[in-house]
């Protein structure tokens, strides 16, 4: 299976990047915070390291404030990255980073399917504050 860069960084690292939606903002005109939830599928017995690499080096993306990768409890193959950004800017512009390049790289070939994903607006909550 061959899955292209841009598909792997926006899942893998953005966690399934849906980059044509336009960017929402506030009722005030603040610019929102930009959040991302997505569902992939590793190659069976190969979800463990899928997750080494999605974990590394996350702490370094500019805009990023959050980073969740979870195993799915029902599905040995299956793995939920959640995200939270500052902007749709700095998650677009967290795919060109080297570590996210290496990341696609070393991913790639334990990916077997992207299963869904979401885009939403945070608002607030534990862990991120409130929208800037």
């Amino acid at each position: 299976m061959h899955i292209s860069r841009r598909t792997f960084v926006g899942t893998a690292v953005a966690g399934c990047i849906a980059l044509t939606a336009p960017s929402m903002a506030s009722t005030t005109g603040e610019k929102s915070m930009y959040g991302l939830i997505g569902k992939m599928r590793a190659t069976p017995g190969q979800r463990d390291a899928l997750i080494a690499i999605l974990v590394e080096g996350v702490s370094s993306m500019p805009g990023c404030l959050s980073y969740v990768v979870a195993q799915d409890p029902k599905d040995p193959d299956a793995i939920w990255i959640t995200e939270v950004w500052d902007s749709k800017e700095s998650h677009k512009a967290s795919l060109s980073l080297s570590s996210v390049q290496d990341a696609i790289a070393r991913g790639r070939p334990l990916i077997a399917a992207f299963d869904e994903h979401h885009e939403t607006v945070p608002v607030g909550g534990h862990g991120i504050g409130a929208a800037a």
